[in-house]
């Protein structure tokens, strides 16, 4: 073992080991979109500077895709597509030492189960950190909101039942409203009040149908919506799966 400056000590494995804990990198297929992924890396550094103090931020890599030749495979249907180039970049990211992979997208999860059984690390379903958050407030029945393949496709919602968790979803106008957002603003950084207005319209419609919370399923929604906008609980699937990365690279290393 080698010890680094300020106390840190790189282990055989390539691993980082602060106060006898042994720090996994994290692997993250990234620009899908851009701005999700930005979410992801401050989320999960800050996250870290939290729990270990001082001036540490997270080991992890990172793979970013160009969006526009992905989005284009989302869109015409080429899901086999999608699947061959995210295990490719997952791949890539195991090559460089990643221990776990993270899709910083809810529509890219899609794919997992065609991905994750491929790699020789864990990848990290989003589902399943949203699910644990839901559960632990006793929410059994929740709002989707994100692009038409996660609020329309059964892999999304499914993931969620195996939880015990009813997904329901905005009626095909809303749903409209919110995949459209997505793609030309959210994407691409913009972020318009006339947009978080209407959301806002939808959430409202969702809670007053019976919802007990919203799940902002796509990972640049929590840029316009927060529990500001929102008379039910929101769970941000961004900030769950970030957090469920630290959890995985701390070794659920306590907060100090």
């Amino acid at each position: 073992m080698n010890r680094l400056r300020g106390g840190a000590i790189l282990t055989r494995r390539g691993r980082e080991r602060i106060r006898g804990i042994d720090v996994r990198k994290l692997g993250i297929i990234g620009g899908t979109s851009w701005s999700s992924t930005a979410l992801y890396y401050d989320h999960i550094n800050r996250a870290v500077a939290q729990r270990l103090g001082g001036l540490h931020s997270a080991r992890l890599v990172i793979e970013s895709l160009d969006l526009a030749p992905f989005a284009a495979m989302e869109l015409s249907g080429d899901w086999d597509g999608v699947a061959r180039e995210t295990l490719e970049a997952a791949k890539r990211l195991e090559v460089a030492g990643a221990e776990a992979v993270v899709i910083t997208s809810n529509t890219g999860h899609k794919v997992y189960d065609a991905v994750a059984p491929k790699l020789g690390v864990p990848m990290l379903h989003i589902g399943d950190a949203t699910a644990d958050k839901l559960a632990a407030d006793g929410r059994k029945r929740v709002a989707l909101l994100g692009t038409r393949f996660t609020m329309e496709e059964p892999f999304y919602r499914d993931r969620m039942a195996t939880h015990g968790i009813e997904v329901v979803v905005p009626d095909s106008a809303d749903r409209a409203v919110v995949h459209d957002v997505i793609y030309r603003e959210l994407v691409v950084g913009v972020v318009s009040e006339a947009s978080r207005d209407r959301f806002r319209e939808i959430i409202a419609r969702l809670a007053a149908a019976g919802a007990e919370g919203v799940i902002l399923g796509c990972t640049e929604i929590e840029l316009l919506v927060s529990q500001e906008d929102s008379s039910v609980p929101v769970f941000a699937s961004t900030a769950l799966h970030a957090q469920a990365a630290v959890d995985f690279a701390l070794a659920d290393q306590p907060v100090r």
